[in-house]
């Protein structure tokens, strides 16, 4: 599985702008159901209701939330850079400013779990983090988390 199997580039957020990790979580959600035709609220829901297993921030400035949803026919995903890093509670207690959001359909099974290693994986390499956080536009983020060099060093 490719990234660009599950991002498209309107999936690329340069600027997030929240204050916490509620608002970041909203601010996702807001994002996500104009691309996957879902309710905001629904979409904001299934999002608070997996934060409250265990937090999605996985260290480094990284989250990765995700959740299962009705009505979704395939895996969707939503890229996003905050302007100011946020606390979200993460596994290294240190703020998040990289969100990599998952959507996927209730059936997905594998495939989520498949989506959520591969994600994972790539934002595993700190040189693929440091330009992320360096780029200039969605255009520019997009173009770095689809070029398969920075995928395979992942």
């Amino acid at each position: 599985m490719e990234i660009t199997d599950i991002l498209k580039q309107d999936a690329v957020v340069a600027h997030l702008k929240a204050g916490s990790k509620k608002q970041a979580l909203q601010e996702l959600a807001h994002h996500a159901a104009g691309l996957v035709g879902l309710d905001e609220r629904a979409i904001f829901d299934a999002l608070l209701e997996r934060e409250r297993l265990g937090t999605t921030g996985v260290g480094l400035g990284i989250a990765i939330p995700h959740a299962k949803m009705p009505n979704l026919d395939r895996l969707h995903a939503l890229f996003a850079r905050l302007d100011t890093p946020v606390d979200f509670e993460a596994i290294d207690e240190q703020p998040v400013d990289l969100m990599f959001l998952l959507l996927a359909p209730e059936s997905a099974g594998a495939d989520h779990l498949k989506a959520l290693a591969r994600v994972s994986r790539l934002l595993r390499n700190q040189v693929v983090c440091e330009k992320l956080r360096g780029a200039d536009s969605a255009e520019a983020i997009f173009a770095l988390l689809s070029d398969t060099e920075a995928s395979q060093a992942a």
